[in-house]
């Protein structure tokens, strides 16, 4: 029985070399850090759904509250405001842009919701007591109102009125008009 020392077979051999074992841990550190990446990334903008839903429901109650307000030639404490057809027929006070003295939010008028048309104003959220509400300071609205015809009606008879609601580096924008269809009518 002979026994050879000197060869060894290729199946004999078994294992990782180093280089081997290092390549595989850089490759497997590779992949894993792209996934913990990918991961982080959703974690974080996982909540911002919730933003964009917080912030278009501000933008929709705004916008509500500033279609609903009345958009009438005189302002409604003036004693013409029921049967006045233009801004001449008012007694004392012709609705103008801007609120009056002593008015607050919700406003009488449309026109009282901005200080001048086309420019963008800041406009707080708050409450129908007028008090803020916690929780919302990462949210800035603002507010623009600026004559403009539509579909027929004319630009003095109508009004576009854009919400704009930020958070962040995001913006939602809604827009609506309001037309003077029944410039007399008074609760």
């Amino acid at each position: 029985m002979s026994i050879n020392r000197g060869t060894h077979s290729r199946t004999a051999r078994s294992g990782f070399t180093l280089v081997e074992l290092v390549m595989f841990i850089v490759i497997v550190s590779i992949a894993v850090i792209g996934v913990l990446m990918v991961m982080n990334m959703t974690t974080k903008n996982s909540a911002d759904p919730q933003l964009r839903k917080q912030a278009l429901s501000i933008a929709e109650a705004l916008l509500e509250e500033v279609s609903l307000a009345r958009f009438t030639f005189c302002d409604p404490a003036d004693p013409n405001a029921e049967t006045a057809d233009n801004a001449t027929e008012c007694a004392t006070t012709p609705e103008g842009v801007g609120p009056e003295a002593g008015n607050t939010r919700p406003f009488d008028n449309v026109n009282d919701y901005v200080s001048a048309y086309g420019v963008a104003q800041a406009i707080v959220i708050s409450d129908v007591n007028g008090a803020a509400i916690p929780n919302l300071n990462v949210y800035a609205s603002t507010i623009t109102i600026t004559p403009q015809a539509f579909n027929g009606i004319s630009a003095t008879d109508s009004l576009l009125i854009t919400i704009n609601v930020n958070y962040g580096a995001d913006t939602v924008r809604l827009d609506g008009y309001r037309t003077r269809y029944a410039p007399n009518l008074m609760p």
